[in-house]
């Protein structure tokens, strides 16, 4: 059975948990890579908005960068306008209503190559224009390990991109223009980040994914030495006032969890408390109004649907009050992506 499998995810069925509360996904992709080898070779509008639709009050969506759809000629450096263009016209046809309620791709995170320097300007002037009214920033990922062992998946296999001088005046580029970067990296480059938010400290830094937890392969039954050097780097990240966190992306096999792999998929009680160690660590050190909870889908599918997720999210931050949780569900993500739905 493939993991993901949506038979396999009807497995598990729960009622959804309090659904009036107003939720803004600030992570999601969409594309179409039917030639490669992986669990959801496509995963457009409509596929999303089954998900949405799952039951709970998703009022908005936050598009991010997944390499898809980029043009086919023109210069290297514009070819990721294509996938803007792409979205662009998704999020046009999720705001006519068709597809239900929620508001798809209501912001739009594209890629830029920052490495150009103060020559992304054009690049980024390109993005905003293929979409005037959603484009709020780009996704530049950084994943990088110095072991053969670790795969990086980065579009630009640089070490340590975040310190070099190209690279952050093309940061200042996108500061000046009123966008966001999207910090996707690896737990131990946490401290890099840091840096970098320090010395860019008008850019609105967002750090995806709880800060890129690793605990498979090389990783793996290295707690001892993982969880610490994570905590340090969630600390200095947090440090950073222009910098927010995203809670989620935890259901990547990356992780270390075994969801993926079970014969019946995870229930949402199992998961809150699963979570709870890593999630509530980065609340308390960011503050429920930097962080957003996240449903990094389709890549998070692989281990348990929507509707379980977001009711995990819910028992997770049940103890929270009334205006801490509105933040961490939806007024965060609303407010930095700039979301009037």
């Amino acid at each position: 059975m493939p993991f993901g499998d949506n038979n396999w995810l009807a497995l598990t069925q729960e009622e959804p948990l309090e659904p009036d509360i107003p939720i803004s996904d600030p992570h999601h992709h969409f594309w179409d890579f039917r030639t490669e080898r992986i669990p959801y070779q496509r995963y457009l509008l409509h596929e999303l908005a089954d998900d949405l639709n799952s039951g709970h009050n998703v009022r908005s969506t936050v598009f991010i960068e997944a390499r898809s759809m980029y043009r086919r000629d023109g210069s290297e450096e514009m070819r990721p306008v294509g996938e803007v263009e792409f979205v662009q016209g998704l999020a046009a046809a999720s705001a006519n209503g068709l597809y239900g309620p929620s508001r798809a791709a209501a912001a739009i995170v594209g890629h830029a190559n920052l490495n150009l320097g103060d020559r992304v300007r054009p690049v980024l002037e390109a993005l905003q224009a293929a979409s005037p009214n959603r484009f709020r920033g780009i996704r530049h990922s950084v994943t990088f390990d110095p072991n053969p062992a670790v795969t990086n998946t980065a579009a630009h296999q640089i070490e340590k991109q975040l310190a070099s001088g190209n690279f952050r005046a093309g940061a200042r580029a996108l500061a000046s223009m009123g966008l966001s970067f999207e910090g996707w990296l690896n737990f131990h480059q946490m401290p890099d980040l840091a840096d970098f938010a320090n010395a860019v400290p008008d850019l609105p830094i967002i750090l995806n994914h709880v800060g890129g937890l690793l605990r498979e392969g090389y990783y793996a039954n290295r707690d001892e030495e993982v969880i610490p050097a994570w905590k340090k780097g969630i600390d200095a990240v947090a440090a950073c006032p222009n910098a927010y966190i995203k809670l989620g992306g935890i259901g990547m096999p990356r992780t270390g969890f075994d969801w993926h792999t079970r014969t019946i998929p995870i229930g949402s009680e199992e998961l809150a408390e699963s979570m709870a160690p890593f999630m509530n660590y980065c609340i308390e050190k960011f503050g429920p109004n930097r962080c957003m909870f996240e449903s990094n889908f389709p890549v998070d599918k692989v281990s348990f649907s929507y509707n379980i997720m977001y009711n995990a999210f819910k028992r997770l931050s049940k103890d929270y009050s009334a205006t801490e949780r509105a933040d961490m569900l939806h007024d965060t993500a609303a407010r930095v992506y700039r979301i009037e739905v």
